[in-house]
């Protein structure tokens, strides 16, 4: 496929990766099987559908890994998060001040979008979110936890990029 043939199909979630990778996934968008390319390897929907689920999934998560990280504090689907600016989840820290100390509260907000994804794309979100409050930059150190936390995090965090491809075919 030459330059121009291939900057036909613009894959906006998948340009750090390899050519070779997008060329296949725009051979599965030729062909129609994207869609079933990922309900093969991703069936089902997971049944996490309240903030107060997404708060107890990502809590059994950070007890199993990361015991001795700050306390969260909330944890939401949040309908403003979007793909338009690039957020599918955030990690915050509030502080306030309260009886003159300083109080930090974390929150992790995930986009709604993943109420309805496969509960892979949902863990894979709230390992990263939450390998935030160890690491706070995306670095050899950060992916190596968000992989022992969730095996194959590679895999599964370019397969969501192909859904969210999927998606706005959609």
């Amino acid at each position: 496929m030459t330059g121009t043939a291939r900057s036909m199909t613009a894959l906006k979630y998948l340009q750090a990766y390899p050519a070779q990778l997008q060329d296949q996934v725009r051979q599965l968008i030729a062909e129609g099987r994207l869609g079933e390319y990922l309900s093969q390897r991703y069936p089902g929907r997971h049944d996490v559908q309240s903030d107060k689920a997404l708060y107890a999934f990502a809590l059994d998560l950070k007890q199993e890994y990361l015991r001795n990280a700050p306390a969260i504090d909330k944890v939401l689907f949040d309908n403003r998060l979007d793909l338009t600016h690039r957020a599918l989840g955030l990690h915050t820290t509030v502080s306030r001040v309260q009886g003159g100390k300083l109080k930090a509260k974390k929150e992790i907000r995930i986009a709604s979008l993943f109420k309805e994804a496969a509960p892979d794309f949902l863990k894979m979100i709230v390992v990263h979110e939450l390998a935030h409050f160890k690491e706070s930059d995306h670095n050899k150190a950060f992916y190596k936890l968000c992989e022992h936390m969730l095996p194959g995090y590679h895999q599964v965090e370019f397969d969501l990029r192909v859904y969210l491809t999927w998606r706005d075919l959609q």
